[in-house]
């Protein structure tokens, strides 16, 4: 770590508990405009989401005094902060926002238009960006119409996200929304989904009726089990010593094949990590053994490998403890070609993974194609450097190599001499 913070605003903030700096994220374009932007709960115990800029003779330093507040919105109870900030696919800011506190939502925020409570908002931080608000209202918001519905809204009925994420291949949003007493849940809205989500709480808990039912709701606020409700992909009871959901990333890493497409989620209280894949329409879900009690966030870093920190300092990064095996050759047919490549060949070996290479010598293969994941490969060989014999070396996505020596000879250009010509003298008359 660096000896001077990039940004410090303790002045600004306060805690403790639920409070405090909640979430950060960088503008798309930092690396042109030097924009990121924070949520914490100022010292009235109100959130803030504003707006710094990078200090322009430092990289590694904010300048403090470009700060600008784009919203404020009053908090009446201690807890439930939300706080979440990242940009999505569509280049807009998503904010999670808890609903306000105390215990089943007494004011029903979490159903209620008019405020931000209990809410995902959408804003759109590129239009008014040098004059307030600093932000704009993205024109298919669901609310972003006159009345008293708040613009900013994108989804609603959630009791405290903590946290939310997009895969960054897909774009679906994935939101881990924090239980009241019974079940712990995850929210899923897949890319393309429109606006206007309503996601339950405090009718429902997670697939079940809520304590709280629709006491101090608004008129018209759907009932337990609505279809016009949206129930949860994923969700746990409290067992085990599970009480508190953290939201993850799903992963899209290089360095271990087996995790590819799971989101990653765990448990505050029990420090208990899980796994879900989508696949076949619905959700699949693994329970791994390692656990981060006090479990508070997951990160991802710029080639999709996934971390995570807890509440007594650890930071951790997830990696495939049982890797799969290295992929072997064991043949090549036809074992000899045409210099000029472009021949359709069949290697022979096992543990080929999507997303192989092949190599022969120095000469990367332009395609490849698996048959058969644990047995045959078929590939389309490059114009070599030279000829001759080559090995050849298949390489799995994670960095395992398989090496056949000699495997391949390239049949050498066969260049034809011609007949000597004959010759004759013409004599001019």
């Amino acid at each position: 770590m660096l000896p001077a913070p990039f940004l410090d605003i303790r002045s600004l903030v306060g805690c403790c508990g639920e409070r405090g700096l909640l979430g950060l994220a960088f503008h798309p374009r930092y690396s042109e405009n030097g924009l990121f932007f924070v949520d914490y709960t100022d010292t009235a115990g109100d959130t803030v989401i504003a707006r710094y800029r990078v200090s322009g003779g430092d990289p590694n330093a904010a300048d403090p005094s470009t700060g600008v507040t784009l919203l404020t919105i009053s908090q009446p109870f201690a807890n439930h902060n939300g706080g979440q900030l990242a940009f999505g696919p569509d280049g807009y800011l998503y904010v999670g926002m808890g609903d306000g506190g105390s215990a089943n939502d007494p004011m029903c925020n979490g159903q209620r238009d008019e405020s931000l409570l209990g809410k995902i908002l959408r804003l759109d931080v590129n239009a008014n960006a040098s004059s307030p608000p600093f932000y704009g209202i993205p024109a298919d918001n669901p609310f972003a119409a006159p009345g008293g519905a708040r613009d900013e809204i994108w989804a609603k009925g959630l009791r405290n996200p903590w946290r939310f994420s997009f895969d960054r291949l897909t774009g679906d949003l994935y939101i881990a929304d924090v239980g009241q007493g019974s079940r712990e849940e995850v929210d899923w809205e897949p890319r393309g989904t429109p606006g206007g989500r309503n996601y339950g709480w405090k009718m429902m808990e997670g697939s079940t009726c809520g304590s709280g039912g629709t006491s101090g709701c608004p008129t018209g606020t759907p009932a337990c089990n609505s279809s016009l409700l949206t129930s949860p992909v994923i969700e746990y009871p409290h067992s085990g010593g599970d009480c508190s959901i953290t939201g993850g990333y799903v992963y899209r890493g290089r360095l271990f094949l087996r995790l590819i497409r799971m989101y990653f989620y765990g448990d505050y209280c029990s420090g208990k990590i899980w796994g879900s894949r989508f696949a076949s329409g619905f959700f699949t879900t693994r329970l791994f053994s390692p656990r981060a009690p006090g479990i508070t966030t997951f990160g991802e870093d710029a080639t999709g490998e996934i971390y995570l920190a807890t509440e007594g300092g650890l930071l951790a990064r997830i990696v495939d403890a049982d890797p799969p095996a290295a992929p072997s050759v064991a043949s090549v047919d036809p074992a000899s070609g045409s210099p000029r490549g472009g021949d359709s060949l069949v290697v022979t070996g096992a543990n080929f993974a999507t997303g192989v290479t092949v190599r022969f010598g120095d000469v990367l293969a332009p395609s490849v194609s698996i048959l058969d994941s644990n047995a045959t490969g078929l590939l389309v060989i490059a114009p070599p450097h030279a000829s001759g014999a080559v090995d050849v070396v298949v390489t799995n996505p994670d960095g395992q190599s398989a090496t056949l020596p000699g495997g391949y000879v390239f049949e050498p250009i066969v260049r034809l001499t011609p007949p000597p010509r004959a010759t004759r003298t013409i004599t001019r008359q």
